[in-house]
């Protein structure tokens, strides 16, 4: 194989050249790049250098015909990555910088642009959703080929808890699932064990993680000849039995309790109805955490997050990142955001003041003014993200 990337900038079989700062390493083991999101002791938060680093990455991989594949997977043994780095952002908002290198809708646009790019990436990817998976690191994960969750993983859109959004594609991705469960998964937060993640459409096999540490050894036996062919055998094992998905015991409560056709008051009321008939323990316990959300998120977003779901069912990836960031630019703006930032992450006295701060409070207006895009569509930052190749050729074999 004839590598165009140079060893500065891509290392083979050892450790990449980048700085330290873009907490993004990278090296080749038999023509597959491995990218490692670095940044351990954030739990791999994408901070602005690293979507840099990572989308210079994807762009060398792209254009290297020595490269036949990417491995995208987190440092240490608690996560892929926990998301976008929301202090950060909190902070930039604060402070008024919107746009440049610390501006935090710039953050949204590179991030974007760069999930989609690997969306389009013409090669197959892996992601080892190992451990906490959540916002920012669902947005990667989901345009692999294969997407890799183990007994550790914890795979969630949580956004709603800080009066934000599911977003990185979340408002189309999510769409693999019935709308019921989209919803429930939007609305709640619901954190997903690996077999749920399964269950629901948003990871492909469950392994156990010990296997995932020998992946490179697999890897580099293998013939040259036959990385592609054999790929997926390195990641799943030939026997990989899986636990039962627990959130399938709560199937028909979702469907009911979370039907596209109940506005997020409906679907609260129903919950709360069902509560009072004596369910068993395990599912007054389900019943209760679902509503606990329902009323304690915020109750504009829980409103434009229903609505942005179904919608994204019906538009193209493109279209839904286009939407997302006209949500979060208002959410930012003149939302909640900051204020569930506030509570949560930084004063962290977990009582977040949301305006308003009731579900039937928020009138429809509002919620249409945040789905409203900000641009014309001519003008949008991302005007230019097109359609995906009809026909990738990033499928790995079973």
């Amino acid at each position: 194989m004839n590598a165009r990337v140079e060893p500065s900038q891509v290392a083979r079989d050892g450790a990449s050249g980048a700085p330290a700062e873009e907490c993004v390493l990278c090296h080749v083991v038999n023509g597959v790049a491995i990218l490692t999101l670095d940044r351990p002791q954030a739990l791999n938060a994408l901070s602005h250098a690293m979507l840099h680093a990572l989308a210079a990455h994807i762009e060398r991989c792209r254009e290297d015909e020595g490269i036949v594949a990417l491995v995208l997977r987190g440092s240490g043994e608690k996560g892929l990555c926990a998301g976008g780095d929301v202090r950060a952002l909190y902070h930039a908002a604060n402070a008024g910088r919107i746009d440049g290198a610390q501006g935090w809708r710039q953050f949204f646009i590179d991030e974007y642009r760069l999930d989609f790019a690997l969306h389009a990436f013409p090669k197959p990817i892996v992601a080892l959703a190992d451990g906490i998976t959540m916002g920012g690191g669902m947005g990667l994960a989901q345009a692999a080929a294969l997407r890799i969750a183990t007994e550790r993983s914890k795979i969630a859109m949580p956004e709603t808890r800080i009066g934000f959004v599911p977003d990185v594609g979340a408002t189309r991705f999510l769409g693999v699932m019935p709308v019921e469960l989209s919803l429930y998964v939007g609305l709640t937060g619901a954190v997903l064990s690996g077999p749920d993640a399964v269950y629901s459409g948003l990871a492909d096999v469950c392994v156990r993680s010990d296997w995932l540490s020998g992946f490179e050894e697999r890897l580099a036996r293998l013939p040259s000849n036959e990385v592609l062919e054999r790929l997926r055998e390195v990641f799943v094992p030939p026997a990989s039995p899986m636990p039962p998905a627990t959130i399938e015991s709560f199937a028909a409560a979702i469907e009911k309790h979370f039907s596209a056709r109940l506005t997020v008051d409906e679907m609260a009321a129903s919950l709360a109805s069902a509560l009072i008939s004596n369910p068993s323990t395990e599912m007054r316990a389900w019943l209760q955490a679902a509503l606990d959300a329902l009323h304690g998120y915020s109750p504009t977003m829980l409103h434009v997050t229903r609505e942005a779901i179904l919608r994204g069912r019906q538009i193209t990836l493109a279209d839904a990142y286009r939407m997302e960031l006209g949500i979060v630019s208002r959410a930012i703006e003149e939302g909640d955001f900051r204020e569930g930032v506030r509570a949560h992450l930084v004063d962290k006295d977990r009582a977040p003041r949301w305006q308003p701060s009731s579900l039937s409070a928020v009138r429809p207006e509002r919620v249409a003014h945040f789905l409203n895009s900000p641009w014309p569509s001519e003008t949008h930052p991302l005007a230019d993200l097109g359609a995906l190749p009809p026909q990738r050729s990033s499928r790995l074999p079973s």
